[in-house]
């Protein structure tokens, strides 16, 4: 379902061209759990397994939150949430919470230390019937642990031994702070899979539940997900996308092609490219190697970075996802006296001239070399979301082991937690 379009990027290859050889080394890396970080390759099978074991369980939980809710208060941090965040934005609405809707409103906290962020959830939440999904794997990251504290604290006021009944936590299957805990209280729970690292987990539970609650046809999610897991993995040859994407990527790498820019025309998709930093740079950026993965909003972005992509440093490369499809139409009205002199454009399509916007600003950083690869899905639907997260994930394990580095550790994210909680006087 995902096409990726390299002839932006070609006239910037060398000679050779992408080593293909190294993905297609990758590839089987990967898919015989040979390489460093294999037990952490559950994601791919991930999709088919949620189908056969919690998928029920997470939609009748989904519903028992749309029917004595009007609030859900998602606690988690990085993998824990973005994720669902940049699912429930691209399927439902950036606006999400603020259009009708029968479903409830859904805050993502935990994710920050800032208590005028906590403050303000807590007013606009306000007398409402609400929710706590708490996600963390451990239980122990103190982002989460102190949002999940505070609501925990407002629930148990305003429910008291009812409380219970409104949390649920996805966590590990055997153990951990937060797994000890739901145990010992009796919350429902749901499962972040051992063999899972939590930038590659938005199709389990950690987003399935949130995505639900949303509603989000979540078994639709799944279902496509295996379909294009199964295409990535059997597809071994250059024409498979993911080879295309890692491959190209990583050439460009070697020639001084540093930092990524994801840019979409949708501000919808914003939360998916926050999803894919993490996933990128979290896989990749280790032992002083790593493309570094930064994203921008078009075109709003071209007046504001614009000048810097096209002028500053020849240090980019610019990958640029699309819709074939839009959800919606608007054509451009007809106006009398034509005074904005925009009479030219009256009757065509919003989103025939967001293409033709895209044309020219892509032939115009290529001019200015910057390379440019085009990655694009049939719409932004289900089908669509679950096409382009199995891509990401795919595309970026390839990358990372063609790199050389293990991508599904992140031993880096530890030095600042160590400093913290030293510096926070914790035992």
């Amino acid at each position: 379902m995902v096409k990726v379009e390299l002839s932006g990027a070609k006239d910037f290859f060398d000679v050779i061209g992408p080593d293909y050889s190294k993905i297609s080394d990758a590839h089987r890396t990967l898919l015989e759990k040979t390489g460093a970080g294999s037990e952490f390759t559950g994601w791919l099978e991930l999709p088919q397994n949620m189908l056969k074991t919690e998928l029920k369980a997470i939609q009748s939980a989904a519903a028992r939150i749309k029917g004595n809710s009007e609030v859900l208060v998602v606690v988690g941090i990085g993998g824990s949430y973005l994720g669902a965040r940049a699912a429930i934005e691209l399927l439902r609405s950036p606006n999400y919470n603020l259009i009708k809707k029968d479903t409830p409103d859904i805050f993502f906290v935990g994710n920050g230390l800032s208590a005028d962020a906590i403050n303000e959830t807590i007013e606009l939440i306000g007398d409402r019937d609400f929710s706590v999904n708490v996600i963390s794997k451990s239980g122990g990251t103190l982002e989460p642990a102190l949002g999940f504290r505070v609501f925990k604290a407002l629930l148990e006021k305003k429910y008291g031994a009812n409380a219970k009944k409104r949390i649920y936590a996805t966590t590990d299957a055997e153990r951990g702070l937060l797994h000890d805990m739901a145990a010992a209280e009796g919350w429902e729970r749901f499962i972040v899979p051992g063999d899972v690292g939590g930038r590659f987990s938005v199709l389990s539970a950690v987003g399935i539940l949130p995505m639900a609650v949303a509603g989000i046809d979540v078994e639709s999610v799944l279902s496509c997900a295996v379909q294009e897991l199964q295409d990535l993995t059997q597809q071994r040859s250059a024409e498979n996308p993911a080879w295309q994407y890692a491959g190209a990527r990583q050439h460009l790498y070697t020639l001084g092609r540093t930092t990524e820019i994801l840019a979409c025309y949708e501000p919808s998709f914003r939360f998916m490219a926050e999803w894919w930093k993490q996933l990128f740079g979290e896989s990749e950026g280790k032992n002083g190697v790593g493309i570094f993965p930064a994203s921008v909003e078009y075109s709003a972005d071209l007046h504001s970075m614009g000048q810097y992509v096209q002028d500053g440093p020849r240090r980019l490369m610019e990958s640029v996802v699309s819709f074939d499809e839009p959800n919606s139409e608007l054509k451009i009205p007809f106006e009398l006296g034509n005074r904005d002199g925009l009479n030219y454009l009256a009757g065509r399509e919003y989103s025939a001239v967001q293409k033709i916007a895209a044309r020219a600003v892509a032939e115009a950083h290529i001019k200015g070399e910057v390379p440019n690869i085009s990655i694009s899905v049939p719409k932004r639907d289900e089908a669509g979301f679950a096409a382009l997260v199995c891509f990401f994930e795919m595309s970026c394990a390839l990358s990372a082991y063609a790199s050389g580095v293990n991508p599904f550790d992140q031993p880096g994210v530890e030095a600042y937690k160590i400093n913290m909680f030293k510096m926070l006087g914790k035992e």
